[in-house]
């Protein structure tokens, strides 16, 4: 199957229409958490989100703390301030899907979590270290996760006690041998200081990893945040991709 996989869309509805758009027709959806959180339009992305073909999605710290799983004091004040504004416009509807999504899921060869297999929710990979201790927490060949907002993959193999890093090349086909754990980078917040919306394609059938990025109308978005009294900070960023 041609799978799109997806991570921290972060309330930005027009990049994750812009990554539909561009990835053209697929056979699943793989969604690696945080539809929500910083970004103006949380009910437009859950929304849009649930009704694509056959979808699993995984529960992401923001989705947590917006249906009070997470105690929002423990994010930094900017953050905060857009989670309890998220709470006040996300819809009944919206908020029971979120509070019904798994903090991790294996489909076949792949297991998938938000942050790390060991830490579903809340761990970020964001070095060798800590990635070769996670490769201990899953028995499939493969795992996606997100997070950090950091398109990169990991590999650990079976001679070497340490895994090695690399980053995809835009718009490349990989061909995946076990094990590895590999982030397709945020639809809706990037942060590798490109502020194109990233998403991968994956084909289980081929073992093979295409990663994409897009451009998408980032003022728009920054509109739709100031209307909503939403942090500067968060505004800014999406033009750097930081």
């Amino acid at each position: 199957m041609r799978i799109l996989v997806i991570s921290d869309i972060h309330a930005n509805l027009t990049a994750l229409e812009t990554v539909l758009a561009h990835a053209g027709e697929f056979d699943a959806a793989w969604c690696l958490g945080d539809l929500v959180g910083y970004g103006p339009d949380p009910n437009q992305c859950v929304e849009l989100v649930r009704g694509l073909p056959n979808l699993t999605c995984i529960l992401g710290n923001h989705d947590a703390a917006s249906i009070k799983q997470i105690d929002v004091e423990t994010f930094n004040p900017e953050a905060r301030l857009a989670i309890q504004w998220t709470c006040n416009v996300l819809t009944e509807g919206n908020l029971f899907f979120l509070g019904n999504l798994p903090e991790k899921m294996v489909i076949g060869d792949v297991t998938l979590a938000h942050g790390s297999p060991r830490h579903p929710v809340w761990e970020y990979l964001l070095d060798t270290r800590t990635a070769t201790v996670n490769f201990e927490y899953f028995e499939t060949a493969f795992c996606f996760v997100g997070h950090t907002h950091l398109p990169v993959i990991y590999h650990l193999y079976d001679e070497q006690k340490a895994a090695q890093l690399s980053i995809p090349d835009v718009n490349s086909y990989l061909n995946l041998s076990e094990r590895m754990i590999l982030n397709p980078g945020s639809v809706g917040q990037p942060r590798d200081r490109d502020p194109r919306a990233a998403y991968a394609i994956y084909d289980d059938e081929m073992k093979l990893w295409d990663y994409q990025r897009v451009p998408y109308d980032i003022s728009s978005v920054q509109q739709r945040m100031i209307a909503a009294g939403l942090p500067e900070r968060h505004i800014q960023r999406l033009a750097g991709g930081w």
